[in-house]
């Protein structure tokens, strides 16, 4: 009489099982009960339903159960839970769902493959109508239905896991106004803290609304919105509200059988994959397995380990003894534009079992480009190797664009053949420039770690910075001059690379050096030169580029300089690109196109008049003849533009719009096209504006006016009296000596700009607030931006003293910079101006 196989549960674990028992043995008999409809989906792509990426929802069933039987010659029976086992009996408790009928049904072995669900933990709300949960398809439709029928506008994902993650991408995709709360320092916990920041800098440049470190305390739902209060006390409002908070297995029908399982509720199985009753075998998400790296015992849940995991429990059920060998947790994810991706232990689960960099284990971190430099389409990826004394290989992590894939699994093979850096050095990998670099950045992350290991180099990480002797310790920048414009680390001394030899005669061999470039390589080579010339160096493994990406992400005004978005492109010798040049002439009119370069200024993401401030700041550091290509996503940056060129002498070449994004061509020069020959005429065009009101919407009025004058090259003063006065006072309290009238005018006007109202429907102090929310919606500048950029652009502010003596305003009390005058400044403002605006 042939074999009887019960599996409980589908998906990847069970439905592999099954497949794999009938392809070995046509007679034996097979059962699979599924509690749902659904007993074989890709729950991977659920995500990318929602947001329409997948347009099919057909696409995400992989099988049918109609399809399986017919296939497989087997029987499956959905909505059918078992709810019992009786393994002295070998037969188990079936509750058909359908029906509610309950039988009895008996097996020769049976296959748990219950899987996990999402946490839900009592949280005051949290069964509010607008919450829910991604697990299945179920899930998939009752939140695709919601999103199609109320049309949300904004979203609030409360984890910051693979699922979260994706579910965040996939409703910024539809439109709608993302925030994402996680209770950790970081997303995505696989990756650690200084990778995990280059995916929190992503989110934010895609106007994610990001909270760390701050879990909610409760939800409140009214008007089909949820108020989420946060454990800091800060509020969120959503439309829509995702919980991927993590998972537990469903391990009570093993519990409750009397088979072994863990403190979470894991079934605990042998690496045979049997639990502890002979004829009983689990698998997938609800198991306990070995960590294949650290050798103690973990739970992973992933598609890929599940599917191995059925493959061999149906070849030992039909008599083989195959070993399963571990879990690395090789895992990748995307989000929005990047591409993330770990294998292996990181540096916290190494942290969590007592070991210690530089005592158990190294660390290398490289920025590599995803194919050759000078080939079109080469973008950065970070990638950090871990590794022990020995060079054996224990993890990696990668956070790129493009390429990141095929990286993270020639790491992953290596890492399952016990392979060491050295193995990483020796790689012949496919080489072409659009693919990779003929030192493929596995090869490069390989070097930079055996560097280490043979003594050639001694790094310091972005965490030991701030443990440093300063007194005796020099950080030395290896960069060219113009990268530091991109910014550089405080009390930094520059010597580049290519005079570093002719220099030493300026350094202190009594000192200790920390060497930094863009990415670490121009670093290495300096720390050689200092080390072959008795100094003692070292170098920041990253370069600035790890730098600034863990200190200088949340700064505006820092020594960290000037930071821009988007990713930073490398030459193959390991130079960060100034300027981002390209020969595509033929895109330019061909009376233009003979003489100059090519530039290029992604303005995407500011709001007027973020854009046209960058290009005036950019026009100042090409040459005459040179073309700025600027792209912009503010849909009046094309008027703008037009207007700019033509009151700055430049030539506006080409406009042209598609894909949401705005796209500019202009030419540095002091002739307007069509008019070549024409000289631009020389005129008094100064602006003055005589800022009387202290109301919020005339307050942000007057700076957008001001801020767009001063990018097209205008001078602009700005006179600030009697109430004007209030919108450039400090934020904080300054106490100074007033008398009683003076006091009295103090309680009495608002403190700073943050407290001024509405000149209309104020409503009690609520008119302002609702503004700036709308602002921040938007991706407007908020008025003290505003003044922040008009300070920064050279904006003359003046304090009429007059205004002040009445009103009792004291200079302590007004923002650094503003200068103090009287009628006589603003009218010789005015005489130099060809406009004199009353606010």
């Amino acid at each position: 009489m042939s074999k009887k196989v019960v599996i409980v549960g589908g998906v990847a674990g069970g439905a592999t099982a099954l497949a794999r028992l009938r392809r070995l043995d046509e007679d034996i008999q097979i059962v699979l009960f599924e509690r749902g409809e659904y007993v074989s989906f890709a729950n991977c792509g659920l995500p990318y339903y929602i947001g329409g990426t997948i347009e099919n929802r057909d696409s995400l069933l992989v099988q049918t159960p109609q399809s399986i039987m017919e296939r497989f010659n087997v029987d499956v029976r959905i909505k059918s839970e078992v709810t019992k086992i009786f393994k002295e009996d070998k037969k188990v408790l079936v509750k058909d769902l359908k029906n509610d009928k309950t039988y009895e049904e008996y097996y020769d072995y049976l296959i748990l493959s219950t899987g996990s669900t999402p946490l839900k933990p009592p949280i005051p709300g949290i069964n509010s109508p607008n919450i829910f949960s991604l697990w299945n398809i179920p899930d998939t439709d009752t939140i695709k239905s919601y999103v199609d029928e109320k049309s949300p506008k904004s979203a609030i994902v409360v984890g910051g896991g693979f699922i979260g993650l994706e579910m965040a991408e996939n409703l910024h995709d539809l439109g709608l106004k993302v925030s994402i709360v996680e209770m950790l320092d970081q997303v995505m916990a696989p990756i650690d803290y200084e990778m995990a920041q280059i995916v929190h800098e992503h989110l934010k440049s895609k106007g994610v609304d990001l909270r760390l470190k701050d879990g909610v305390s409760k939800f409140e739902y009214s008007s089909e919105m949820t108020t989420i209060t946060l454990q800091s006390g800060a509020e969120i409002k959503g439309d829509i509200v995702i919980l991927s908070i993590g998972i537990r297995p469903n391990g009570e029908l093993a519990k409750d059988a009397g088979l072994e399982v863990n403190q979470r509720g894991g079934i605990i199985v042998d690496k045979y994959l049997k639990t502890s009753d002979d004829f009983i075998y689990a698998i997938g998400d609800v198991i306990e397995v070995k960590d294949y790296v650290n050798n103690v015992q973990t739970m992973v849940p992933l598609a890929g380990p599940a599917n191995k995991q059925g493959r061999i429990v149906a070849n030992n059920i039909l008599g083989s003894e195959e070993e399963y060998k571990g879990t690395q947790g090789t895992s990748i994810a995307k989000v929005f534009d990047l591409t993330v991706a770990n294998t292996g232990t990181n540096e916290k689960t190494l942290n969590r079992l007592g070991k210690e960099y530089k005592k158990d284990y190294f660390i290398a971190i490289i920025h590599s480009n995803s194919n050759a430099g000078y080939y079109p389409g080469a973008l950065p990826m970070t990638i950090k190797l871990i590794f022990d004394f020995d060079g054996k290989i224990l993890g990696s992590q990668i956070v790129g664009y493009e390429g990141v894939d095929k990286r993270i699994d020639v790491i992953a093979t290596a890492i399952r053949f016990g392979g060491k850096v050295s193995d990483l050095t020796e790689l012949e990998l496919a080489y072409a420039p659009p693919y990779s670099s003929a030192k493929d950045p596995v090869n490069m992350v390989g070097f930079a770690a055996e560097n280490q290991l043979l003594g050639k180099v001694d790094i310091v990480l972005w965490k030991e910075l701030e443990e440093l002797d300063k007194e005796n310790i020099i950080i030395l920048d290896v960069r060219e001059k113009e990268e530091i414009n991109m910014g550089y680390i405080e009390n930094s001394i520059n010597i580049p690379l290519g005079q570093l030899r002719n220099r030493l005669g300026e350094l202190d061999k009594n000192k200790s050096y920390i060497l930094y470039c863009a990415v670490g390589l121009r670093g290495y080579i300096g720390t050689r030169i200092l080390a072959q010339n008795g100094f003692i160096a070292k170098n920041l493994a990253g370069g600035f580029n790890t730098y600034k990406t863990m200190f200088c992400q949340n700064n505006k005004d820092d020594a960290c300089g000037i930071s821009s978005s988007g990713p930073k492109v490398f030459s193959d010798s390991g130079v960060q690109k100034v300027e981002k040049k390209t020969k595509r002439l033929e895109e330019i009119d061909a009376k233009v196109a003979e003489t100059g370069e090519f530039f290029k200024l992604n303005a995407c993401g500011l709001s007027c008049p973020g854009p046209i401030m960058q290009v005036s700041e950019k026009i100042k550091t090409i040459d005459e003849g040179d073309k700025l290509e600027v792209m912009s996503t503010d849909p009046g940056f094309i008027n703008d533009i037009a207007a700019w060129c033509k009151n700055t002498g430049n030539i506006l070449i080409r406009t042209e719009e598609g894909d949401k994004k705005f796209v500019a061509l202009i030419e540095k020069g002091s002739k307007i096209k069509g008019q070549i020959g024409k000289s631009v005429p020389q005129v008094k065009d100064d602006k003055n504006i005589i800022v009387f009101s202290g109301n919020l919407d005339k307050a942000i009025a007057s700076f957008i006016i001001a801020n767009g004058a001063r990018a097209m090259g205008k001078e602009v003063t700005m006179f600030f009296t009697f109430w004007g006065l209030n919108i450039i006072k400090k934020d904080s309290y300054i106490k100074t000596n007033k008398d009683f009238m003076g006091k009295m005018f103090g309680m009495m006007m608002p403190k700073n700009s943050r407290k001024l109202g509405l000149s209309k429907m104020n409503m009690a102090g609520m008119g302002p607030k609702m503004i700036r929310m709308v602002m921040k919606d938007k991706n407007i500048s908020s008025l003290e931006e505003l003044i922040e950029q008009g300070i920064k652009s050279g904006i003359k502010m003046v304090a009429c003293q007059m205004s002040m003596d009445v009103m009792g305003v004291s200079k302590e009390e007004l923002l650094d910079g503003i200068e103090i005058g009287g009628v006589a400044t603003m009218l010789n403002a005015a005489d130099d101006s060809n406009m004199s605006l009353f606010i």
